[in-house]
């Protein structure tokens, strides 16, 4: 299911800026995104207060969310699957299931794409809730720097763009970067598997092909340029944001995956092992919700 190139594994804890994150940038470095530091509790606290309704019993987006009594002491790795196309409701979810079960005394900080940090406005907004740029460096400060935990979802824009007919299985495109900086940590993995925000629009088809064509990877560190149907735009073609349609979102964390020693210097058989092993645990724990389960 995943590539073995490794020229590209650690893409997700590694990135490199296209040319519209240079001009966004504008010859300067981003500082967002790259200091655990920034994380605001009360930020935090208020933005859960204002979604609160969205995730209720009876919100838009009914949460069910189940196995948090795995989640061993911080820090820990939690590695999960990607939907629902740049809306994310998916993470939003995840993280108002966090905060619901452990409170803001346990920040979680999500490794995100660069282009929501490119700003200040949206580089402020995202960091103070917990956001950090999906790169080695700032997974490896948040956890052995700070103790904190860390989400992440290796298939990127891939995987939340993945076809309706493939929302049930796991797609981390080859990027095992997360694996190389659990093994180079000693941290606990814990697979997450979610179901659900694929049914906010209807992903035809990722586009991979077309991405390609038009140099998306050099332009904006994007592989995908989609084909949906969403709102408001009906048929769409592009990563566009879409008004999401009511679902009930689906989360099931696994018992934690302790890397086995390295001594802070994993083999590419150690990594990919060890990812092999994550995603072996989110795909199961996504076919029992396909289930139902």
């Amino acid at each position: 299911m995943a590539s073995t190139d490794h020229r590209n594994a650690d893409v997700p804890l590694a990135p490199e800026k296209g040319l519209l994150l240079d001009f966004l940038h504008r010859g300067r470095a981003s500082r967002w995104g790259s200091d655990a530091r920034a994380w605001d509790a009360a930020a935090a606290g208020r933005t859960l207060a204002r979604i609160a309704p969205l995730f209720g019993a009876h919100g838009y987006f009914p949460l069910d969310a189940r196995g948090f009594e795995h989640v061993p002491a911080a820090p820990t790795m939690l590695v999960s699957n990607h939907s629902g196309g740049t809306t994310i409701p998916d993470a939003w979810g995840f993280l108002f299931a966090w905060y619901r079960h452990f409170g803001t005394a346990r920040p979680v900080h999500v490794l995100v794409h660069e282009m929501i940090l490119a700003t200040d406005v949206t580089g402020r907004y995202f960091s103070e809730r917990g956001a950090l740029r999906a790169s080695g460096t700032a997974a490896r400060e948040a956890i052995a720097g700070f103790g904190r935990d860390v989400l992440v979802m290796p298939g990127g824009d891939i995987d939340t763009w993945r076809p309706w007919t493939r929302r049930y299985q796991v797609e981390f495109a080859g990027r095992t970067g997360y694996a190389r900086t659990a093994l180079e940590l000693g941290v606990p993995i814990v697979p997450v598997a979610h179901a659900g925000a694929h049914s906010t629009l209807f992903v035809i088809t990722d586009g991979r092909a077309i991405a390609r064509v038009m140099g998306l990877a050099r332009i904006a560190r994007a592989h995908v340029w989609p084909v949906h149907l969403s709102l408001p735009w009906g048929l769409a073609i592009g990563p566009w944001p879409h008004f999401p349609l009511p679902a009930k979102l689906r989360y099931r964390l696994g018992a934690p995956i302790v890397p086995r020693a390295c001594g802070g210097r994993p083999t590419d058989d150690d990594v990919r092992e060890l990812d092999a092993r994550v995603r072996a645990a989110v795909q199961s724990m996504l076919d029992g919700l396909a289930r139902g389960e």
